[in-house]
């Protein structure tokens, strides 16, 4: 059965994310004690599958604005149907086995390995096409409308991750500038930029093209709206509002 639901914050926290502890569980808030998890970098299904797994458990987690507005759903099983099919595999598995120990007996076989063929010439091999090339990349993050760089003041820690680099880069408060060392599919037309930093959020494709790369450099500047550039919030509490019961409940 299909569960449909939306998220809400009833009270959203005031907490500095970036100023938690990561471990593996996602960051640990000294304030509360608790971990927050960053649901904010999930997709819609990621979510939907997290909250199926976890949705009588006590979560604080950390969302996208636009995340409050969009329709998540999950298929759920009940436990009745689980026992069913339980009991019907193992019928079947006990079947097959007496099936077998009645039926066994002795197959003579015999395989006809044909001989190697053997030729000489020129080795051909085929290109990976998984193959990674790894380069730097070089260039300013600038607000489409102006053109210039953020306004530090409200944009002073932003960070820009490349096609998931192992680290992301600081950007530059004044200027804009930014260095990243990435490593791209060599047959890859584009590239997955990731902006973060003061609760903000924003990841976005452009095209790429790897004749660009000289000397090791791809000289590649970002241009993105501030209106695209999410606000993030942390949720201590989150609402799970049922689309198909009309019911909100909070875990």
């Amino acid at each position: 059965m299909k569960k449909k639901f939306t998220l809400e914050i009833a009270n959203p926290c005031s907490e500095n994310f970036d100023q938690m502890i990561p471990n593996a569980g996602g960051s640990f808030c000294n304030s509360c004690a608790k971990n927050v998890i960053d649901l904010s970098r999930k997709t819609n299904s990621e979510v939907a599958k997290f909250i199926s797994e976890n949705k009588e458990k006590n979560i604080c987690a950390r969302l996208k604005a636009t995340q409050l507005e969009e329709e998540f759903q999950y298929n759920e099983t009940s436990k009745i149907n689980n026992l069913k099919y339980a009991a019907v595999a193992a019928s079947i598995l006990f079947i097959s086995n007496n099936v077998e120990g009645q039926e066994k007996a002795v197959i003579d076989v015999t395989v006809n390995c044909a001989k190697p063929a053997y030729a000489i010439g020129k080795v051909v091999t085929t290109q990976n096409k998984e193959e990674k090339i790894s380069f730097f990349i070089k260039g300013k993050l600038l607000e489409a409308k102006t053109k210039k760089p953020f306004d530090k003041k409200t944009y002073w820690n932003l960070v820009i991750n490349i096609n998931n680099s192992e680290s992301a880069a600081k950007v530059n408060a004044k200027t804009g500038e930014f260095s990243i060392q990435v490593k791209v599919l060599k047959y890859s037309k584009t590239l997955t930029v990731t902006i973060m930093g003061n609760d903000h959020y924003l990841s976005k494709t452009i095209d790429f093209d790897i004749e660009s790369v000289k000397n090791n450099v791809l000289l590649q500047n970002v241009i993105i709206s501030s209106d695209d550039l999410g606000r993030i919030y942390i949720a201590g509490g989150l609402g799970i509002n049922y689309i198909d019961k009309k019911k909100t409940r909070e875990i």
